[in-house]
Order: C-alpha cells, then sequence, then structure tokens
C-alpha cells in the first residue's frame, strides 16, 4: 500500500479490539515519531504520555464524555503541554544545539536573546495557546505514522483536562492536557470501519499558483 491507501485506510475508530496489544517495539516507533514532529523554533513545549493502564483507563471514561474507545484500546496518547516556558528552558534549548551542532555561541546567541525576550513578554494564555498549536502539529504527524503501521487510532478533544491532569498527576509534573488519542486495533464488529470517506472533492479543498 502507498501512503495514500494507508490515509484511506485510516478512520476515527470507534470500536477497538480489547484483546489487541500494540508490540512495544512500535511503541518505541511512535515515540521516536513524536520526539521528530516539527515544532516552532524548534523548542518542543510538548510531553506525549503513553497510558496502558486498564484500570485508569476505564476511570477515564466517564470524563471524556463516555467515550469507550478510552477503556478499550491498547493504549491512550495523551499529548501534554510543558507549563513553565521561561529563560532556563529557552537556555536548555540552545545549549542542545551547541552540543549536537558544535554551533558557535557568537552565531546563537542574537537568537536566543530575541526568544528570551520575547517568551518573557508573553501572557501565560498566549504560551499555552502557542504550545497548544505545536500538540496539533504533532497529533497530526502521529496520525500519518500511525496509518503507515497500520495502526489505528481516534483522535479527541471531547474529555476534561483538569480531571485527565488530577487523575494522572500531570499537574506536579508540569504539564497540561490538550489532546488525547486511543490507539490500538479496529473491533471485526466496528461497522465505522467500512464506510467510504466523505472528503471534498481534491480541486475544492486544494489550490495552485
Amino acid at each position: 500500500m502507498n501512503v495514500i491507501d494507508k490515509l484511506n485506510w485510516r478512520y476515527a475508530t470507534k470500536k477497538f479490539d480489547e484483546d489487541q496489544y500494540i508490540p512495544q517495539q512500535k511503541i518505541e516507533l511512535i515515540k521516536e515519531a513524536f520526539n521528530l514532529t516539527a515544532t516552532s523554533y524548534g523548542l518542543q513545549p510538548i510531553k506525549l504520555l503513553f497510558l496502558k493502564d486498564k484500570k485508569i483507563q476505564q476511570e477515564l471514561v466517564q470524563h471524556s464524555m463516555d467515550q469507550e474507545q478510552v477503556a478499550q484500546a491498547s493504549h491512550i496518547l495523551i499529548f501534554c503541554i510543558e507549563t513553565n516556558i521561561d529563560k532556563k528552558y529557552i537556555v536548555d534549548y540552545f545549549e542542545r544545539v551547541k552540543a549536537i551542532r558544535s554551533t558557535p555561541d557568537h552565531i546563537l546567541q542574537p537568537f536566543e536573546d530575541f526568544l528570551i525576550d520575547d517568551f518573557k513578554g508573553r501572557s501565560i494564555d498566549y504560551i499555552e495557546d502557542w504550545a497548544t498549536k505545536q500538540a496539533y502539529l504533532a497529533m497530526g504527524n502521529l496520525l500519518t505514522v500511525l496509518a503507515i503501521e497500520h495502526i489505528d487510532s481516534c483522535p479527541m478533544e471531547g474529555f476534561t483536562p483538569k480531571a485527565w491532569d488530577d487523575i494522572l498527576g500531570l499537574t506536579e509534573r508540569g504539564l497540561k492536557s490538550v489532546l488525547m488519542m486511543p490507539i490500538g486495533y479496529r473491533a471485526d464488529d466496528d461497522m465505522f470501519s467500512d464506510f467510504k470517506k466523505v472528503r471534498k472533492r481534491v480541486a475544492d479543498s486544494t489550490l495552485e499558483l
């Protein structure tokens, strides 16, 4: 199958096979793909939590608009944003750049100073909104990766982040959940898996200038 075939195969899975689990080597691949996602300035203000505790998954259903995929899935991917994007966070990023690329200070310093100054003047709401947009980039990337790997998924916004944060202890880790995505393998009796995709014609959804 080519990538278009696999994207046609992908759908928002409504019922997962509770007895099928994603192999650990595939989980490691997903981690790598997440880590390679493009983010603004390369700052990676996001973290991905892998949940595979069935008891906790079941507890989270009531805080997820009673969507049973949360309990059924092999794993839940929880896309979180960092809540403290401060000077130290930015400096740590530039230290990584220097360590990996051996870029001289005189080249990096103007950009580093710009980011420190820019973020210092931003409100918390602005920074969290900016970080959340990076989480959407990561989810989009993983939707394609999962389809290529023949792993089913269902991206979701329909949950109560505060309740999830409390149950999962995210606040004390300096994180906030913003998106989540059950992943696993579709159940044989999920009738939605055979539905044709409803999309605009390519000519109506794209432009060339």
